[in-house]
């Protein structure tokens, strides 16, 4: 496990929610909906649980497992993990390290969480291999503008923000591509930078 990593959020999470849980959740809360309603049937990964912010988002009676780096995430997540109208799962693991056999799950799911990954190439191979032939990753995620001057400013924030948090100028996409995902479709939310990506791993793998 990532100790650095862990004790970055670990010590971010008493205040996360105050942070994040009421201006950005309430401005997202409509296309997350949306987002999280692709949930399918059959096993699901949820990456990054955090604090459970997104949980209320989640469609009733799914089977989902939802990791965290941070325990003390988890810890303050877990009266939304009881509230939850399904069977939630939540395990303490890094996604660099999955605890899980090739092709165990049908879906995975991320919401704004590769900006923090330390090796985002790496933990995206790590979902590939957890997910069945063919299986589906959808990511909510926001990630480097190509437009000036946000891609200047975005590069500037990174230098202050990966100190406490998310880097704001990653590709996620390129990185879903070098990760060896296909059939990527990604769908604007807000202007260039969150969007929705979504992607199947290798039918073949």
């Amino acid at each position: 496990m990532d100790l650095a990593t862990k004790a970055k959020w670990d010590k971010a999470a008493p205040n996360f929610d105050l942070m994040s849980g009421y201006g950005p959740e309430k401005r997202w809360e409509p296309y997350k909906r949306a987002f999280f309603s692709q949930m399918g049937d059959g096993k699901i990964l949820f990456l990054a649980v955090g604090t459970g912010l997104d949980i209320p988002f989640f469609p009733p009676g799914k089977h989902i497992v939802g990791i965290d780096i941070s325990d003390k995430m988890l810890e303050k997540a877990q009266p939304r993990v009881e509230a939850y109208q399904g069977d939630l799962e939540t395990r303490h693991m890094d996604v660099h390290h999955l605890d899980y056999p090739d092709g165990h799950f049908d879906q995975v799911f991320t919401s704004c969480t590769f900006c923090s990954v330390p090796q985002p190439i790496e933990g995206l191979k790590a979902l590939r291999r957890v997910l069945a032939p063919g299986g589906e990753l959808h990511m909510f995620e926001h990630t480097g503008s190509k437009v000036f001057p946000l891609s200047l400013m975005m590069t500037f924030m990174t230098q202050l923000s990966k100190r406490v948090g998310p880097e704001m100028n990653r590709d996620t996409v390129s990185n879903v591509e070098a990760a060896g995902f296909t059939s990527i479709r990604v769908e604007p939310v807000y202007l260039d930078v969150v969007k929705t990506i979504h992607a199947m791993a290798p039918p073949n793998a």
